[in-house]
């Protein structure tokens, strides 16, 4: 069978292939079907709100719902239409600075502390899917980081070293000469393995965590934005949704990169960054086996990086922040004629593979891309995972129930001073500059 997939007139981006091309995530179209949860009644006291019905939120509805808290979860669109239906499904280590920039931004100590949070949040991930039984296609894998230029293996070298020297974790450096046992593309010029990170099925497993809350006891109501917000006292809080008004004790706000104006603190403080993802046809195992043997989860070492990786029914799913800009149909199509190019010049065995899936979400930007969590004006919040929510976020989502049980140290980082984002006010009108920046510095980097 030859490596270049047979040639396809609906491959080129046109009108008539655009026309079958799906502009929702493939993660949530090839996702059961949940239950609707659009006519559920709001209305009296509960003991426990939380405004988001994704990983951070379903999360934290479970574990506190385990405890016997009164949860209802407010979803202004449906469970897992934002950022946690709308990424790579990538379950990794490392934080979007990475770690010896940790090191010398933190200290030693405290960037262990960082880095270790993430192992514990990928054992979170693994922990909830079999003890609730979620059929997610969970497996790790591994995660390939690309050198997407020469110079940028020394830099994974060192890297490695430093994860050895600090946390005596063993990672594997595979050199350009190597690299054709992991992936079947010549771009890149390196690579460093972290053999227990992985990938799952983002859409079944957050359709999969919001069963495990109901089944637990917290009720989701979908379709109900919180519009108003009012501080009642210490915690407790009257929140306005178009269906209901609502008294809570406690109110945990878990919506990322799609804070709007109820939570103004909270949204000066992020920056929601587009990311953009297309997921191939089919491409069968034989092919898939030559681009991605050993399916790791990869990325490149630029700032604009690209991630991609094999799906359960064997596609390529390949991502990027194509554009600085905000998510929208149009935008979303921009940016899917972008990440193609790139995908065909990493494989151009894939020329005229047809694109399935063009999407694009929201990713939440902090100003120093760390996490941030804890509690502001009575309301207790988690966000800021910059790229890496998968599993952090689905952690968080525990740790923060743990926090609203009284345990502050159960919040990895609550000693990090949260910044706002200067001149930032509500939409982001700086993303075109940072992009530039960005660019530049990929550049001569």
């Amino acid at each position: 069978m030859s490596d270049t997939l047979p040639a396809d007139d609906s491959s080129t981006w046109s009108d008539g292939r655009r026309s079958a091309m799906k502009f929702t995530p493939y993660w949530l179209d090839t996702a059961p079907k949940g239950p609707d949860r659009s006519g559920t009644e709001i209305g009296g006291r509960v003991g426990v709100a939380i405004v988001g019905a994704g990983l951070t939120g379903l999360s934290a509805a479970l574990h506190l719902a385990r405890k016997g808290a009164d949860v209802h979860v407010f979803e202004r669109e449906t469970v897992g239409w934002g950022a946690s239906g709308r990424n790579g499904g990538m379950a990794t280590t490392g934080m979007a600075i990475g770690f010896r920039d940790a090191i010398d931004r933190y200290g030693v100590d405290a960037a262990k502390a960082y880095y270790l949070a993430y192992i514990e949040a990928l054992d979170t991930v693994e922990k909830l899917v079999a003890d609730e039984g979620i059929d997610c296609h969970f497996a790790r894998s591994g995660k390939l980081v690309l050198a997407a230029k020469p110079a940028h293996l020394d830099g994974l070298r060192k890297t490695q070293a430093a994860l050895a020297d600090h946390l005596g974790r063993e990672t594997h450096l595979v050199p350009k000469s190597e690299l054709g046992a992991e992936i079947g593309s010549g771009s890149y010029h390196g690579g460093l393995i972290d053999p227990r990170c992985g990938g799952l099925h983002v859409g079944k497993f957050v359709k999969g965590l919001a069963e495990a809350a109901a089944r637990a006891g917290a009720t989701i109501h979908e379709k109900a934005p919180v519009e108003q917000v009012k501080r009642l006292g210490g915690t407790k809080h009257e929140l306005v949704t178009p269906r209901g008004t609502v008294q809570a004790d406690q109110v945990l706000v878990a919506t990322s990169g799609y804070t709007g104006r109820p939570f103004r603190w909270l949204q000066v403080r992020i920056a929601p960054v587009g990311s953009f993802i297309i997921v191939t046809e089919p491409l069968g195992e034989e092919v898939c086996d030559r681009l991605l043997p050993n399916r790791r989860m990869a990325s490149t070492t630029k700032n604009l990086l690209h991630y991609f990786r094999i799906t359960p029914d064997h596609r390529l799913l390949f991502g990027g922040r194509a554009r600085f800009a905000m998510s929208s149909p149009q935008s979303d199509e921009k940016s899917g004629q972008i990440l193609r190019k790139a995908m065909t010049d990493a494989f151009p065995q894939l020329a005229h593979a047809r694109i399935d899936y063009c999407w694009g979400g929201l990713v939440d930007m902090s100003m120093d891309r760390m996490v941030h969590a804890g509690r502001q004006d009575g309301l207790y919040y988690s966000a800021g995972y910059s790229g890496h929510g998968v599993q952090m976020a689905t952690h968080m989502g525990k740790q923060m129930a743990e926090y609203l049980d009284g345990r502050p140290e159960a919040n990895p980082w609550r000693d990090l001073a949260f910044t706002r984002i200067p001149g930032h006010f509500g939409p982001p009108w700086f993303l075109p500059f940072a992009g530039a920046y960005y660019k530049f510095r990929d550049l001569i980097g």
